[in-house]
């Protein structure tokens, strides 16, 4: 689930830096990709892959 999280920042990052939009400095698209890249290191870390049943 965080892999498609991380997919989808990383393309809003992208259409930002593309379009060249003025955005706040909370949403430019350097923030954007960091939130993609922690995204992406959880799900590689495994947290967030999926229901886990226990028993």
């Amino acid at each position: 689930m965080l892999g498609i999280v991380a997919a989808v920042l990383f393309f809003l990052s992208f259409l930002i830096n593309a379009a060249e939009l003025s955005t706040n400095d909370v949403f430019s698209s350097v923030n954007v990709m960091l939130l993609g890249l922690t995204a992406l290191a959880l799900h590689v870390a495994g947290i967030g892959a999926g229901w886990a049943r226990r028993g």
